[in-house]
């Protein structure tokens, strides 16, 4: 198990626009066992490669309490969005901040997995939110910038009905 360092706000490698994956080797499955232990040693719930220095198109997502659902996700895209929904997010690459984010309610992505494999998942709620978040990371897109407020100190701390959000 290897945890990577996680680059925060103010890292040009977080702006930048992520290069497919072409090699499917052991370097590409030792980068992604390293990058879900360091997203769960972070307790995050998604994690893209430029947020541990990496340029390329891969996240790994896993919003289950048990660990159990993780994805591997190599050169991911959303294929259909489908409905609405708005809430809280934040982000292992942004610490002690929160905002309001509108993303799809439903989504089918196509990736493919260490071996090269193609698949495609439809999800929706919390997953859909987790993906497309990790995806935004692919193209240098924080959720600070697509938000449509950012939460005070109080509403992160304390409990923010969803009517509000």
């Amino acid at each position: 198990m290897a945890i990577r360092k996680i680059v925060t706000l103010g890292d040009e490698t977080l702006r930048k626009h992520c290069k497919p994956q072409e090699k499917f080797d052991k370097r590409l499955a030792t980068l992604l066992k390293d990058m879900a232990d360091t997203m769960y040693k972070a307790e995050g719930v998604g994690l893209a490669a430029p947020q541990v220095g990496i340029l390329r198109r891969i996240a790994v997502v896993d919003v289950t309490e048990d660990h159990s659902g993780l994805l591997e996700m190599v050169n991911p895209e959303i294929i259909e969005r489908e409905g609405e929904q708005t809430g809280r997010e934040g982000c292992l690459s942004v610490p002690g901040r929160q905002g309001v984010v509108t993303r799809p309610m439903k989504i089918k992505a196509r990736f493919q997995d260490r071996n090269g494999d193609t698949y495609e998942i439809e999800t929706e709620g919390f997953e859909a939110r987790a993906i497309c978040h990790e995806l935004d990371h692919l193209d240098g897109t924080l959720y600070i910038d697509v938000m449509d407020r950012e939460l005070t100190e109080e509403e992160i701390h304390g409990h923010i009905p969803e009517d509000d959000a």
